[in-house]
């Protein structure tokens, strides 16, 4: 399956995209994405598509998140 690459004008932009993304998950599975991510990390759900996808937009979520506040602090 080919994955279609989306550009934001912001990286507020990407984070507010992907926070949607993983609350629909977390909707889904009735599970927040950190335990999610935890037991995903420790092996302990199967790597089915879905999974590996909710995986990878949460590490983006907490990068994207991490690098925001970095800047955040670096203006004020």
């Amino acid at each position: 399956m080919r994955k279609q690459m989306i550009e934001y004008t912001s990286p507020l932009d990407a984070l507010i995209a992907l926070t949607k993304q993983v609350n629909t998950y977390e909707i889904k599975y009735q599970m927040n994405s950190e335990d999610f991510f935890a037991q995903y990390s420790q092996g302990a759900t199967s790597d089915d598509e879905v999974f590996v996808e909710w995986a990878g937009n949460y590490q983006h979520y907490l990068a994207l998140h991490q690098d925001i506040k970095s800047k955040l602090r670096d203006v004020a």
